[in-house]
């Protein structure tokens, strides 16, 4: 059965609806083209047609872009000369397109043809919004819920299917910039002011037929003689500014690691230089530059595919459903806080308990301040306020926890605290009551001896800011049972969050990578390395952060306590090597530079807190050596020092699944994005390379750089984490 299908009336109006079988939103396959395109050529064939209406048959919403699943294999599908089929195939999706918006006109005159109006119940992103802009006009219900944009950048790509050089002409370089280099959506108003939709109405069918049998103008501006850019073209002084600005920006922001945002300065760049039809060329080749790159394939497979596996629980137990109606934090600072605002705002009541009332009555009023800041900003209305807010009671009698199915603690990092709170709230809960812990290091399965019920204890990890972080890791004790991990998983979908489930080890996934990438950054400025040449390699590799900043950022103290009681566990097994670092962190926090809450530790702060630049006196206790290592060099120790630990988690079994090891690295610390995560930059460089460099590193730099059993055989074999991991594609086989 086809996704589009078309209905001609009397009054000469052919409507096509588009309406993708067993999607609650529609998205665009292969298929779908051409069935558009018979479609369009039944409609213009047809002399009895005055005029096309190109709508969808899902309530709310046009569609949500291309099927991302057709892209990631796009390469595989295109023959033995990849490049060349591609670009061929992305043609004649743009000839559908380029169809539709010159409808048959006369190529010299621009006179007749019919005209086109594309109405959009909502939602219109990436491809469904680069149809309506192939259209004459487009006609959008007032529905503020909406989104409308071209969110492509952030999964690897850019506007492909014309939406790029459609854009640009329409709004201009600098007008189309936060749409196209930062996929900004708006809803349906602010695209309208924007000029990014022509109507908003609250019958758009209405409108555009109407407009559609009122014989409008129809011919694009960029089709008229005498066209000029908004803005000004590249060779216009106005223009020549904007270019330069655009590049300067691109470069700085990315550091020219996102081969997409590059790839999509250039089609712009080049295709403002020439006509339309020869723009479009242009952008189809750099777009196809963008598929052949690894990193876009990468990009799309754990941003998208993989990302929307585990949110739609592709690794939860086969147990009924474990929808959370009542919450219980325990402990109201800033992550309690924080997880309370995140559950109210998914319509989950919350009890949250502190061991006074002023402190917990703090702990609500965050989230009242959250919503005020809504408020502010047009996106939350008093009501919804009043409605989020009724959803928590703060209190310190551990009663009102009795009617909770899952407790989450969230009190301070101490066994002794934990294992109190913990035995004090079983006296009261229910029997089938989940309860979680919101440690960040400290074992489950030690946490669970605390519980009367261990196959109910679990690790819910949280990142902070809880309600800005994607994250959350869920962390199986020994005796977790599939119930609790059900019910975790449930939760975290309500809060509309990504997991991941691991098992239980000292610092679980997440730090356990974060770390070893802080202590090789401080470990290379004790070895004189130029502190600079540390974070901006760390910035040239695409992390938000570099190790020195985040150290920083989550404070040299929380690293010396963390230090402290890891020496005290493992006790001679702690790594030697840590030495040099952990004098260096205490040292800093003996002085007081405890980071950013401080005001002062690798960066130098000005009296309000913002960060000035790296501390002039950080030289006069690590000197900077003569000689300095290569970028790559820095770059490698960096990398390696997290990839390592995350092949080891795999090979000791904390990692049951690479898909949750690429994206959780990549929402949990900003992995270097492009890269896919760990895992997916292991298989970009290959594995007998990583087995070679680590090696090479090792000798250079110390045997915590010696290759995993795991990643060594890898290499020797010449196989692929995906290739011999991918859960995904096992199921699929």
């Amino acid at each position: 059965m086809t996704d589009f299908t078309i209905n001609k009336d009397a009054e000469g109006i052919a409507t096509i609806t588009w309406d993708t079988q067993g999607k609650s939103m529609n998205v665009m396959n292969e298929q779908g083209f051409y069935d558009l395109d018979a479609l369009v050529d039944d409609a213009l064939a047809d002399d009895a047609v005055k005029g096309i209406i190109i709508t969808s048959g899902k309530a709310g919403s046009f569609a949500g872009g291309m099927d991302l699943n057709v892209i990631a294999k796009m390469k595989e599908m295109a023959g033995d000369s990849p490049e060349q089929g591609l670009f061929d195939g992305l043609m004649k999706m743009h000839g559908i397109l380029r169809k539709i918006e010159r409808a048959g006109m006369d190529p010299k005159t621009n006179k007749g043809g019919k005209p086109v109006a594309c109405v959009m119940p909502g939602t219109a992103l990436g491809i469904g919004f680069e149809i309506p802009l192939s259209c004459h006009r487009t006609f959008v219900a007032n529905n503020p819920k909406a989104k409308i944009g071209l969110p492509e950048i952030m999964v690897g790509i850019f506007p492909g299917m014309g939406g790029t050089t459609r854009l640009v002409r329409k709004l201009g370089a600098m007008g189309a910039s936060p749409y196209l280099l930062q996929g900004k959506q708006l809803n349906p108003a602010k695209a309208k002011s924007a000029g990014l939709v022509d109507e908003v109405c609250d019958d758009p069918m209405a409108a555009a037929r109407e407009w559609v049998l009122s014989e409008p103008k129809i011919v694009k501006p960029w089709d008229e003689k005498g066209y000029k850019m908004p803005g000004g073209a590249p060779y216009h002084p106005a223009g020549f500014q904007t270019f330069v600005g655009a590049s300067a920006m691109v470069s700085g922001n990315t550091q020219g690691a996102f081969p997409a945002a590059k790839a999509l300065l250039s089609a712009v760049y080049e295709g403002a230089l020439v006509p339309f039809d020869t723009a479009i060329k242009i952008e189809a080749r750099w777009f196809t530059n963008v598929l052949m790159h690894p990193s876009s394939s990468a990009m799309i497979r754990s941003l998208f595919i993989n990302k929307e596996a585990l949110e739609k629980g592709a690794n939860r137990p086969a147990v009924d459903d474990e929808t959370v109606k009542k919450v219980g934090v325990l402990g109201a600072g800033m992550m309690g806080a924080g997880i309370a605002l995140v559950s109210a705002m998914a319509g989950i009541e919350v009890v949250l308990i502190d061991q006074k009332q002023e402190a917990a009555d703090k702990g609500k009023a965050y989230t009242e301040t959250y919503l005020d800041k809504g408020i502010k900003r047009g996106k939350v209305n008093a009501e919804k306020k009043e409605q989020v807010l009724g959803l928590i009671t703060a209190t310190t009698d551990y009663a009102a926890l009795s009617d909770a199915d899952l407790i989450i603690e969230a009190v301070f990092e101490d066994v002794g605290i934990k294992a109190e709170v913990t035995k004090a709230v079983e006296a009261v809960i229910s029997e089938d009551c989940i309860f979680a812990s919101n440690t960040s290091t400290l074992p489950i399965t030690g946490l669970a001896k605390a519980s009367s019920r261990p196959e109910q204890f679990i690790g819910i990890h949280f990142f902070s800011p809880v309600e800005k972080m994607l994250l959350v890791e869920i962390i199986k004790g020994k005796e977790t049972g599939d119930r609790a991990v059900a019910k975790s998983l449930d939760y975290v979908r309500q809060i509309r969050k990504t997991p991941i489930v691991v098992n239980d080890e000292r610092f679980f996934y997440a730090n356990r990578c974060i770390i070893p990438y802080l202590n090789e950054g401080a470990r290379m400025v004790t070895e004189g390395v130029a502190p600079a040449l540390i974070e901006n390699a760390a910035r040239q590799l695409g992390f938000p952060l570099g190790p020195l900043q985040l150290i920083d950022e989550t404070s040299l103290e929380l690293g010396v306590k963390i230090s402290k009681a890891t020496k005290a566990a493992m006790g001679d097994a702690y790594p030697a090597d840590m030495g040099p670092v952990d004098d260096l962190m205490y040292a800093m926090v003996e002085e007081g530079r405890l980071g950013r809450k401080s005001a002062a530790g690798f960066y130098a702060y000005d009296e309000k807190g913002k960060r000035q630049g790296l501390w002039e006196g950080l030289g006069d206790r690590c000197p900077v050596a003569a000689d300095q290592p290569s970028l790559i060099d820095v770059q490698h120790r960096l990398m390696f020092a997290q990839v390592l630990e995350a092949v080891k988690s795999l090979e000791e079994g904390v990692l049951e699944d690479i898909r949750e090891g690429d994206v959780g690295a990549i929402l949990g610390w900003g992995f270097a994005p492009w890269s896919g995560g760990p895992f997916s930059w292991l298989d970009i460089i290959g594995t007998p390379y990583a087995a070679e460099r680590c090696n090479e590193l090792a000798e250079a730099y110390g045997a915590r750089f010696t290759p995993p059993a795991l990643l060594q055989e890898m290499g020797d074999k010449g196989q692929s984490f995906y290739g011999r991991f991918d859960k995904a594609a096992a199921k699929a086989a």
